[in-house]
């Protein structure tokens, strides 16, 4: 298995995360599924472009939509030769990211901190309490996992479902990208009368806008 690096954005690194999501990982076989280069290439083109890209070219690889419980509610690929899972694999997948997540979520550090000292107080007596690395921004769990083919980035909703997107590692404006892919779920998704919350996502305007989107940027 690749070396994985693991990324709590706006949270402190911790390896104990790491830790168990390599042996999560490892447990379901999921390089399998991370395997985001063409089957079929070249000695002398992989020496050349070791991540499966030609110079200067930045992919979307798949898309993964898990809801809050943890069930896979999306999953489409955007690349040819991609090795494919079977659906049960993909559903292992969801569960097993989405308690990692709540875990890497719990591992977010507390630091001590003392009141300010008032006049009817002594230095003696101040309370101790705790507060978090930033206190003005919630609580993240994992954001970003890296290997040296590929690139996962973790968005979640204020509702808990989560983005997973599968690019090239060293592809930029991920996260602008998400974010527009997170328009087009809240336009064609969301707002479509006969979409239940939850549940999987089956909406051709959906496939098709998102697909041209991808395409054309």
């Amino acid at each position: 298995m690749h070396e994985l690096s693991l990324t709590l954005l706006r949270d402190a690194p911790s390896r104990v995360a790491g830790i168990i999501l390599v042996r999560m990982l490892k447990m379901h076989e999921m390089p399998r599924l991370l395997l985001g280069i063409p089957v079929t290439r070249s000695t002398d083109e992989a020496a050349a472009h070791p991540h499966g890209l030609t110079a200067g070219t930045r992919v979307v690889y798949s898309l993964v939509i898990i809801n809050k419980a943890g069930g896979l509610i999306y999953q489409r690929d955007f690349q040819a030769g991609l090795q494919k899972l079977s659906t049960n694999d993909y559903l292992v997948f969801a569960g097993t990211f989405h308690g990692v997540h709540a875990i890497t979520r719990s591992l977010t550090p507390v630091f001590p901190y003392s009141a300010p000292a008032t006049s009817n107080t002594s230095a003696s007596t101040i309370p101790m309490t705790s507060t978090l690395p930033n206190p003005g921004l919630p609580k993240t769990g994992l954001e970003v996992l890296e290997t040296e083919r590929f690139r996962l980035t973790c968005f979640q909703t204020v509702t808990g479902t989560k983005f997973l997107l599968f690019t090239d590692p060293l592809m930029p404006n991920v996260d602008s990208v998400i974010a527009k892919i997170y328009e087009l779920y809240a336009d064609y998704v969301m707002k479509n009368p006969f979409y239940q919350l939850e549940m999987p996502v089956r909406c051709e305007s959906f496939d098709r806008h998102l697909a041209t989107w991808l395409r054309g940027r």
